[in-house]
């Protein structure tokens, strides 16, 4: 009964995360690599979401909480500080502070995702965390070209929704089979 909670729980997380994904995305592209308070709003709402999803998540793992659930809470809360110290010296200083949450998240939903899997639909969240390890790497290769735009960020932030939603559909079908 405990896993059947579980896996409900997150399958409603993972629908919000989606939601919340797509339309942070929406607003990041329609603003660009404009630098302004909207942008910095933006760039910092993001992982203060992120932690917020994190609480939740710990919430609703009881009792089986992944350890490395609070390292994500903590990385997000020092990604959201990063950002709004970088987030007036350019798109470069901020490409390199989401590239390395990106990185270190990435590595942290992969284990957490792995330790999840037979809850199911965790290949999804498995994929992403794999993604978005190289994502990461590439937003801070992206930081020294001439080329940076915050806009790859939407992108990001987009295909990590898609995952969260066919994770919650494969939930879904887990909590109707059980």
């Amino acid at each position: 009964m405990n896993a059947r909670r579980t896996a409900v729980a997150l399958r409603n997380l993972y629908v919000v995360r989606f939601g919340f994904a797509l339309i942070w995305a929406v607003l990041l592209f329609l603003i660009g690599s404009a630098s302004g308070p909207m942008s910095v709003a933006l760039l910092v709402i993001y992982p203060l979401f992120d932690v917020a999803a994190a609480i939740t998540d710990l919430r609703s793992s009881k009792p089986a909480r992944p350890a490395a659930l609070y390292v994500n809470l903590a990385l997000s809360l020092l990604a959201a500080i990063g950002l709004a110290a970088t987030a007036n010296s350019g798109v470069p200083a901020v490409l390199r502070v989401w590239g390395a949450w990106a990185i270190t998240a990435g590595i942290v939903q992969l284990i957490v995702a792995v330790s999840r899997r037979r809850l199911g639909g965790q290949w999804a969240m498995i994929l992403s965390g794999a993604i978005s390890t190289i994502a990461g790497t590439v937003f801070i290769l992206q930081a020294g070209t001439p080329t940076a735009s915050l806009t790859s960020l939407a992108g990001y932030a987009t295909v990590g929704g898609v995952f969260f939603l066919i994770s919650a559909l494969r939930l879904h079908r887990t909590v109707k089979n059980t």
